[in-house]
Formats: C-alpha cells, structure tokens, sequence
C-alpha cells in the first residue's frame, strides 16, 4: 500500500475514483460470518471409527449435530455407514421423522411428563431410566394402538443418567411385565462412560463389569435385548472392552479428538470464516475495546472483525485467541465485544475484505475448537455447540464438490 493510499483509507476521506472496494461485479454478501461444514470430513470420520471397531454405529445428532446442522449430518452419517442416529429430546426425534429419516433413532431424555405419544407412532425408541417413564411410554403406546421399542439405562459409575444398581432389578421386571402384555419391546440396554478420556485400560473396567452384572439380571428377568451399548467416542477410540454391539460416537464425528493425549487421524468438519471490515493504524499508548485492557506497546494496525460474542465468539478469546490472515496468525486484542473484535496485524500486509479465518485446520496453521477451548478453559464441545447467532452455515462436500 502506498504512503498516499494509505492516508487515504485511515482518514475515510475517499474520492469516488478512489474506491475500488467491492469490484463493481463482485456478489455483495451479507453474512458477516460464516460456518463451513465440510460433510466429506464428517464421512471419513465416520468410516474410520467403523473400520476401527468393527461394531455398529449410532451418529448422535443431538443439539443440531453440535452446531453442524442436524439433518445434513444424519444423512451423511447414514450414507456412510451409521445404523442408528441418536438424540437427546422427543423434539429432535420427531424432526428427523418428519424429514423423512427412517432409520432406527434413540432418544434418552424423555421422562413421564413429555408427550411420548408422537414419538412412539413414529417408532422412535425410547430409553428409560426408571419405572416412571416406561410406564409412560407403555401408556402412550397402548393408546397409540402400536407396540412401542425401549433401551434401559444402567448408570454405571456416571452418576448421571440410567437406573442405579439397586433399581435395577426392578425396572428389569416392570419391563418384562409390560413386554409380555404387548405395550413395548426392551431392544436394547445401554450405559454411558465417565473415564473413557483416559486411554489406560482400567479406566473402564469397573463400569464394564458393572454392566455385564446388569446384562444378566436383565436377562434372568426375561428380557432378551438385541442391542447392548456402553462406548461413547472415547471408548469407540480407545477401549475395545466397550465396544459391544454398537458405538454412540457424537463428538469424534465432528473431528474432537476426545482422548487425552492420543490423536486418531479425525479431521475438523467446521470452518468459521469472516472479514476484514476496517483498517486504522495507531499509535503506541492506544487503548483497544472496552475498558482498554490492551494498550498497543508500538505503532500498529488494528484490523476489525465483524464477529462476537452474540455469534459464540468466546469472551475469553479476547486473550490468547488469534486468527489467521493471508496465512499468518494475528492476536484478539482487546475485550470482544458482542458483534465485533479486534486484531493486530503489526505491519503484515491486510486489506479490506481479507478473508478472516477463526476457526479452521490445525494442519494449516489454524486455530481449531480444542486450540479455543484450550484458552477460554472449556472443551471443544462447548465451543462448536455455541457458534451461531448471525452466522449463516453452509454445507459443502469436498468429496464430490457440491455446496449447499
């Protein structure tokens, strides 16, 4: 940039012959930020955890595919290979069956008070965790006229979800009582991992155990489930002993790496991208943003982002976060504000309308969900679940180069 177009641009005084900013014939976007989701990366994903286990597949779909988008994302998964869907509320359930998706779906936060009977028409199944909510289903069923299909649950060391041992033997029995007179079919049994992050093998060996005692109560109660599943993605990466029938991975589909200190060759299905949408050089002692809590130490150039916290932007980014700029990373400066952060690019050449890339490739050089989950002190879980607000999402598929 030349001396004399530069004071131009930092001053806002332009001449109409002077802008040259979008091109006449360029598109004029309007998103200001955008969620690239790559549905070939999520497919091989998926490919290789089934290729690594060898055991069916549930692709959980839950909170719109971690913020991937819920429907895209199950019928990748199914064309590539998936033979369950999972989800976590009746609601999600009964989207993907009005979207035509036919294939076996379990839901695992149902209780006594949701209206189950949509659900059931729709051959949803249903897990349960106590006598309350499989009497519901077996209510909503028999008023439904169809036979309704259910998963225990047995918490074995979550502390969370499912059944205790203690209530087991019970809902085992309600079960096979309501099985014989026809209301519903327990399919399945189902526990979920609490260590399974921690590759030493003993770190799922009680809950293991714990399960394969509920597998025989069941079945001496007179159950003869189908389906048994404990693996989440940590177990479906690194503990075989979990493996059983089926894996429900959510988080290794969209490219988390969930296992402390080992990596599986999974790849970030998500790029957030926005732009440079102003320019102004400054001068060292210039505070940034609110409360300036950064000071520019020398003469700089701060880049603005049209981006915040009202779109997921994390506020614990505005220290320690960067993004990367005609390929050279830049630090957030400055607190982040609700639509907009900044950047100090130093003397690195930027130009309006630069491609801004905050979330991308470790491979590249970019920072990806853990990098950001690293420095606000989350999990990438939460990061790629809260990016939103006013960006736009589109879907491509590298494999076969078709954009949606």
């Amino acid at each position: 940039m030349t001396e004399n177009a530069g004071s131009r641009l930092y001053s806002g005084v332009m001449t109409p012959a002077d802008r040259t900013w979008p091109p006449a014939s360029a598109p004029v976007p309007t998103a200001l930020a955008t969620r690239i989701v790559d549905l070939s990366a999520i497919a091989r994903n998926i490919r290789r955890i089934r290729e690594h286990t060898g055991t069916g597949l549930m692709a959980v779909v839950k909170a719109d595919g971690f913020g991937h988008g819920w429907l895209e994302v199950a019928h990748t998964a199914l064309d590539a290979g998936a033979e369950w869907l999972g989800v976590a509320t009746v609601d999600e359930a009964l989207a993907l069956r009005g979207a035509g998706v036919t294939a076996p779906v379990l839901c695992w936060l149902a209780d006594p008070w949701t209206a189950l009977a949509d659900a059931v028409k729709q051959r949803v199944t249903i897990s349960c965790a106590n006598r309350e909510t499989l009497e519901a289903v077996a209510l909503a069923a028999r008023d439904a006229g169809v036979t309704a299909q259910v998963h225990l649950e047995l918490d074995t060391g979550m502390s969370r979800g499912g059944a205790s041992e203690d209530e087991w033997l019970a809902l085992c029995a309600a079960a096979a009582v309501l099985q014989a007179a026809g209301y519903l079919v327990a399919t399945g049994l189902w526990s979920h991992l609490a260590l399974a992050v921690d590759p030493d093998p003993s770190s799922t060996r009680v809950q293991r155990e714990a399960f394969d005692r509920g597998v025989v109560v069941a079945r001496a109660a007179g159950l003869a489930p189908a389906t048994l599943h404990l693996a989440n993605s940590a177990g479906a990466l690194e503990h075989p002993d979990t493996w059983l029938d089926l894996v429900r991975c959510g988080a290794s589909l969209y490219g988390i790496e969930t296992v402390r200190g080992r990596t599986h060759g999974l790849e970030p299905a998500m790029r957030v991208v926005s732009r440079v949408t102003q320019l102004r050089r400054v001068q060292a002692g210039t505070g940034v943003s609110y409360g300036h809590a950064y000071v520019a130490r020398r003469e700089t150039t701060l880049v603005l982002v049209p981006v915040g916290y009202g779109d997921g932007i994390p506020r614990g980014l505005s220290s320690g976060g960067e993004v990367v700029i005609r390929g050279l990373r830049h630090p957030v400066v400055g607190a982040i504000s609700m639509d907009q952060l900044v950047v100090d690019a130093r003397d690195h050449p930027v130009a309006l309308g630069d491609e801004v890339v905050l979330l991308g490739s470790p491979e590249r050089g970019e920072p990806d969900a853990q990098e950001w989950a690293d420095v606000t002190g989350t999990i990438s879980h939460e990061i790629l679940t809260g990016l939103g607000g006013r960006m736009v999402r589109r879907h491509i598929n590298t494999d076969m180069k078709v954009t949606s």
